[in-house]
């Protein structure tokens, strides 16, 4: 799924907020170094997932011009229901609470 920003983006904006903006703020040496280590972390962190193969998305993309063209296939409604619930789970999980189950 080629959603925005990807993992690696949003890794890279919390790496600059906490470097630019939240590190020179920090006086207390203790919570400046752990602060270096977590920016660290997370430099860790992002070039991993800069490693991982990028995933094919070419299924959901032709349903979705398949439906946009009017053409819905039998069980494209529960697919789509399949794809949006595995992004709420990565995204927000909490809205799923209320409907597991369902």
């Amino acid at each position: 799924m080629s959603e925005r920003p990807t993992p690696e983006e949003l890794a890279e904006a919390i790496e600059e907020f906490l470097a630019d903006e939240l590190l020179p703020t920090l006086v207390d040496p203790r919570l400046r170094f752990r602060a270096l280590v977590a920016l660290n972390a997370l430099g860790i962190v992002r070039r991993e997932l800069g490693k991982l193969p990028p995933e094919d998305d070419a299924e959901q993309r032709a349903l979705a011009a398949r439906i946009r063209a009017g053409d819905v296939p039998p069980g494209a409604l529960a697919r789509v229901k399949a794809d949006v619930e595995e992004r709420l789970r990565i995204a927000s999980p909490h809205y799923l609470q209320p409907h597991e189950g369902e």
